[in-house]
């Protein structure tokens, strides 16, 4: 049974048999049947985690427990409104620490809750369940942010960009950086990314990133 725990750059989350590279979480989405109800989050932290950590567990969706979202990758985590977990991806959390710091000129480190509670604002609409976007630049935003084209998911990469799908990116395509795009990675997290934090990419966007290849999308 494929399940609907499949999370896309746009925030949609659907029920696809590639389970990504990682997983995180929002709370306690789904029912007794393994089902999703009408809500997409329960907490205001939604997590980035590893697939595998200290050996630990899980039956997919079990009742009464959180509900295991998957990601293609880190970017399409990253674009949905999630950040790194500080348990599991202790390295990664500070990372991002570091990076919302620097970019948003902080004096001292900013919190998991303050950083959820900017995230929050940012990646939902007041009042909905839809994914808020904003326009910018397209030669303004850095590698490892999303761009919705054509209405699909695009990743911006070395000056190109790449197109977003469950089986790997598609080849490189340019546009004038001078037009005006809609952005689908919040503004904060764009800033991360602008102030050094490298989201782990599938190994389809290519080794020219530098962070070394990854495995191929698993299957469930």
């Amino acid at each position: 049974m494929t399940l609907q725990n499949r999370v896309t750059p746009q925030g949609q989350i659907v029920a696809v048999p590639e389970r990504g590279l990682f997983i995180g979480n929002r709370g306690i989405l789904h029912d007794a049947d393994r089902q999703l109800g009408r809500r997409r989050w329960a907490l205001k932290a939604w997590l980035i985690c590893r697939l595998e950590f200290r050996g630990r567990h899980r039956v997919v969706m079990t009742p009464r427990r959180y509900t295991e979202l998957f990601f293609f990758d880190e970017a399409t985590a990253i674009a949905a409104g999630h950040r790194p977990c500080y348990e599991c991806r202790r390295d990664a959390f500070h990372d991002w620490q570091r990076a919302w710091r620097k970019a948003a000129g902080l004096d001292t480190p900013p919190t998991a809750p303050a950083m959820d509670r900017q995230l929050h604002l940012e990646r939902v609409k007041a009042g909905s369940r839809a994914q808020r976007r904003w326009r910018a630049r397209l030669g303004a935003l850095p590698d490892g942010a999303f761009i919705e084209l054509d209405g699909a998911a695009h990743l911006v990469l070395r000056g190109g960009l790449r197109r977003w799908s469950w089986r790997g990116y598609g080849p490189a395509m340019t546009r004038a950086p001078s037009q005006t795009v809609c952005v689908l990675t919040p503004a904060s997290s764009v800033r991360v990314l602008e102030a050094g934090y490298r989201p782990r990419l599938h190994r389809s966007a290519g080794a020219v990133y530098g962070l070394g290849a990854l495995e191929d999308n698993a299957q469930v």
